[in-house]
């Protein structure tokens, strides 16, 4: 597996381009051999822990994940002769909790995301259980550098290179903050006048901070778009590589992956598909010019969310039969 993690494709969405008068590309990072982008974080963050002897032999790799980064964790650990035990939320797909356990890993179900200061979070129990079990490691993407640092070194280069560096916009929904991050300052460091755009849902924070540097004082409740969003800010979000921070709902997300799909066939998942919203609703604002190169980053499979985007779409029974 580790040798077929990057260089994902990226094309031309003529759908996109035709629809928004510019030319759209996507970053295709599903064609990981986890169908994520994240296998490329769990690569970095596994290899710096066996390297610097955090963790010895057959020990056990604990993660605090929507899914995706757990799922890499876990097929990376039993490959290369380790354990996995990863904690999700209560609002993960069962879809990925499915795939997690066929990848060995064991699971725990968790109230919540919310940061490791809540003490039914992901986040806290997971820290909490790598710190009273013998050759266990924490990843900890919220806060690992190793987060960051994949994706500056593969997943940026590769984006540049795929389009001879012409590149006017890039969009990407935030989570751990980590791909934005990387991506954006290798992105920058080659062109600064590249926009850099982050998607979010509504509830989130993070648009907040990046506009006034602290948090709100007054939080409203988060649009569960599953892999986005976050109540606290990342460690692995550097904020200083991204221009601005858009904000979408789940409705809009649904109808947005409902429509690419009946045109182009493409299940998107979750995260994506509030980037194809994000796009739509604010497309006025964006101001796209004609000659304008636009890389959406599509991270993961709309495979992983049937139950949540796709039960009501003709047929949805036969595409889970198959």
């Amino acid at each position: 597996m580790r040798d077929l993690i990057g260089n994902t494709p990226l094309r031309r969405c003529s759908y996109l381009s035709s629809k928004f008068d510019t030319n759209v590309f996507i970053k295709e990072e599903y064609c990981n051999p986890g169908m994520s982008s994240k296998d490329r974080v769990a690569l970095y963050m596994i290899e710096d822990a066996i390297n610097f002897k955090k963790i010895k032999p057959g020990g056990t790799f604990v993660e605090a994940s929507s899914g995706n980064t757990g799922y890499g964790i876990a097929l990376l650990s039993r490959e290369m002769g380790y354990k996995s035990k990863i904690f999700v939320s209560k609002s993960c797909s069962g879809e990925k909790i499915e795939l997690l356990k066929s990848a060995g890993a064991d699971v725990e179900i968790c109230e919540n995301s919310n940061g490791l200061s809540d003490f039914f979070s992901t986040q806290f129990l997971a820290q909490s259980y790598a710190s009273n079990n013998y050759n266990t490691y924490f990843t900890n993407q919220y806060y690992n550098s190793s987060n960051i640092r994949a994706h500056y070194k593969t997943t940026g280069p590769e984006i540049w290179s795929q389009m001879f560096g012409s590149i006017t916009h890039f969009i990407a929904g935030i989570g751990t903050g980590g791909t934005i991050s990387g991506i954006g300052r290798y992105l920058k460091e080659k062109d600064e006048k590249i926009s850099v755009l982050g998607v979010e849902p509504y509830g989130s924070i993070l648009s907040h901070f990046l506009e006034y540097g602290k948090l709100p004082v007054l939080n409203r409740q988060l649009d569960p778009i599953e892999g986005i969003g976050r109540t606290f800010v990342p460690g692995t979000l550097d904020i200083k590589y991204v221009d601005k921070i858009y904000q979408i709902g789940v409705s809009e997300s649904r109808t947005a992956a409902h429509k690419y799909k009946d045109k182009t066939g493409f299940i998107a998942g979750f995260s994506s598909a509030a980037i194809l919203a994000m796009v739509e609703y604010y497309w006025k604002e964006l101001m796209f010019k004609k000659s304008d190169n636009v890389v959406l980053l599509f991270p993961d499979h709309g495979s992983r969310y049937f139950s949540k985007l796709y039960r009501n779409i003709a047929g949805y029974e036969k595409i889970l039969e198959n």
